[in-house]
């Protein structure tokens, strides 16, 4: 079984394991890795286990006592989960320190000052820790000198995205992506739990492409996206490469998530690392081995003639997706990127 059913990450799992036992649990860490792996849901189980009041062997959470009851709700008092807002590109500041009126009277900075209500340790878990950007110097005192029995958890998706005065005051927890057969196993059992089985060929092409990303798997589930994903690697692979066509079929590609901006940046998404899979085979000579997804490995071998060429396609695609990130608009995010594709002297979209 894996802990506390989340695939993948056993080994990361026995870690804490060990530490709990030895009373070598750290007050500050970064979890770093890819997209979709799982990070978020490890660090949400792990402050349920460790603010468990009747843990069980190997770290897992009973699921029973008040404190489990409280965290499986959302609502535990000693749980503080900080998200950034779908409407923002950024942390805002606020949600650390409090608005300007209450500055360290609210917050999560605060919060976790204040002694625990239900046992002996306060968690807190900040995801989409790449976007904390001004907010980040607010944690610097916090995550020095944590509070007694806290553990504070940054989620991101590298080292790099972090300030270096942030790096330095947290333990780095790197997970990586996740094998093919873990992908289709949770794909499978989250199929059959909603009672909406998925057929093998199906749950095995999602699988293949998903990149060891569970988000992209489920997102690739999708019958529309799987399509689209299909004729974007077809217009790879042709040279010269038309970035209007692109374009346009991109923005109605898009267009048909509807007015709401996070699925409308989710297909976005999907898109860009669907292409920087193409260009980083390409750019390295991976073609053979890219992901055994055949279609991936036709349109990557249309760009091995000019490895700068697909290296600046990779300088691009990296800078849409920091974009996107960033709630830039999208049909210019769309435009710049095909452009870039067209003409690769550009490099870059700043």
């Amino acid at each position: 079984m894996a802990w506390e059913g989340i695939e993948g990450h056993d080994a990361i799992a026995e870690r804490f394991v060990a530490a709990e036992a030895n009373g070598r649990v750290a007050g500050a860490y970064l979890f770093v890795g890819p997209p979709g792996v799982g990070k978020g849901a490890f660090a949400l189980a792990l402050g349920r286990s460790l603010t468990c009041q009747a843990p069980q062997p190997g770290l897992v959470a009973c699921g029973r006592c008040g404190s489990c009851v409280q965290a499986q709700a959302g609502s535990h008092p000693d749980i503080d989960v900080v998200r950034k807002p779908d409407e923002r590109s950024t942390i805002p500041i606020d949600l650390l320190i409090g608005d300007t009126a209450h500055r360290m009277r609210e917050g999560l900075c605060w919060r976790i000052l204040l002694r625990p209500s239900v046992g002996e340790r306060k968690v807190a878990v900040i995801m989409d820790a790449d976007h904390l950007d001004e907010a980040a110097n607010c944690l610097l005192k916090t995550l020095e000198e944590p509070p007694l029995g806290a553990v504070i958890i940054l989620v991101g998706t590298s080292i790099e995205r972090q300030l270096p005065t942030i790096r330095s005051r947290c333990q780095l927890i790197r997970f990586a992506p996740l094998p093919a057969e873990k992908v289709r196993l949770v794909l499978e059992r989250e199929s059959h739990a909603a009672d909406s089985p998925v057929d093998a060929a199906t749950l095995d092409a999602c699988s293949r492409a998903a990149g060891g990303s569970l988000s992209r798997a489920r997102l690739l589930l999708d019958p529309e996206i799987t399509a689209f994903r299909g004729r974007l690697l077809e217009l790879l692979s042709r040279h010269p490469l038309h970035g209007v066509d692109l374009a346009r079929e991109l923005i109605a590609f898009v267009d048909a998530a509807g007015k709401e901006a996070p699925p409308r940046r989710a297909r976005l998404r999907i898109v860009l690392e669907s292409a920087l899979e193409v260009f980083r085979a390409a750019a390295t000579g991976a073609v053979g081995r890219a992901t055994g997804d055949p279609e991936l490995a036709r349109a990557a071998q249309a760009w091995t003639a000019n490895v700068d060429a697909a290296l600046a396609a990779v300088d691009g695609t990296l800078d849409a997706l920091g974009y996107v990130d960033r709630n830039a608009h999208i049909s210019v995010v769309i435009d710049a990127w095909t452009a870039i594709l067209e003409e690769p002297r550009l490099a870059r979209l700043s």
